[in-house]
């Protein structure tokens, strides 16, 4: 049977969920590589502006620091909810998730305060990852990946990896209405403030989702990218910024 990763791999945050030994699954935090300010220094998005030399090399070290068995079939996310066989896509495909039934195929999604939810079914054949901001979240993102993985849900195990958190992702009553008009359960997910605006919960509001799509396993949540400014990037609290990876795979017997 395959070993876990190396639980003091430097610059990934493992998966803490009872997974399948051979279900790999990681997310980077923002140290660890070559990009400058304001990229630094382990951006791995080349859609930022950084220097896309820069981009490879960090990459590079990515694929060598977690003896990634492929490239990564990295998307170009457009907050949507189009979820791709990773097996058979190319890189740069447009897409907001992508799946697996294949060893040593790498799914892969970028973020810096939306929600990279990975998922997998306890027999490990199969595995996924979606990009999940409010966005993606409303328009049933994680419902197309649980549908494309294929499994019973009461089979999948999904974790929730580092998001911006329930005390600092202020939005307006439009955003609250969208998720409350579709899952009146969903008002728990949003507190006023004095501004007049809502805190929304990432979290919660996914696991409300998969919870209602009959995933009983949800792991995860508790990060804060945007006040987390040592560990990871933000997209809200700094505009210009780097991408954290969350990658899952099928590690290859033997």
């Amino acid at each position: 049977m395959c070993e876990r990763l190396d639980v003091n791999v430097p610059g990934v945050i493992q998966a803490d969920w009872p997974a399948p030994t051979r279900v790999r699954a990681v997310t980077t935090l923002r140290s660890g590589g070559v990009s400058r300010a304001p990229f630094g220094t382990l951006n791995l998005g080349d859609h930022v502006t950084d220097d896309p030399t820069a981009v490879r090399a960090n990459r590079a070290r990515l694929r060598t620091q977690l003896a990634l068995p492929a490239e990564p079939r990295w998307l170009t996310q457009v907050h949507g909810t189009q979820v791709v066989d990773a097996a058979v896509s190319k890189t740069g495909t447009q897409a907001d998730g992508s799946f697996t039934r294949e060893a040593g195929v790498v799914c892969a999604t970028l973020t810096a305060d939306c929600l990279p939810v990975l998922l997998c079914d306890r027999a490990a054949t199969c595995v996924a990852v979606v990009h999940a901001g409010w966005r993606g979240l409303a328009a049933g993102v994680i419902e197309q990946g649980l549908a494309a993985m294929g499994v019973p849900p009461g089979e999948v195990l999904a974790w929730l990896g580092p998001a911006i958190g329930p005390e600092t992702f202020e939005v307006g009553e439009e955003v609250r209405q969208v998720f409350v008009d579709e899952q009146p359960a969903a008002h728990s997910a949003f507190r006023a403030n004095a501004a007049g605006r809502y805190f929304a919960d990432l979290y919660a509001l996914a696991r409300l989702r998969l919870t209602a799509a009959g995933v009983v396993s949800v792991h995860g949540g508790g990060y804060c990218t945007y006040s987390e400014g040592e560990r990871f990037f933000s997209y809200r609290r700094d505009g210009v910024t780097g991408r954290m990876a969350s990658l899952i795979w099928l590690q290859p017997e033997g």
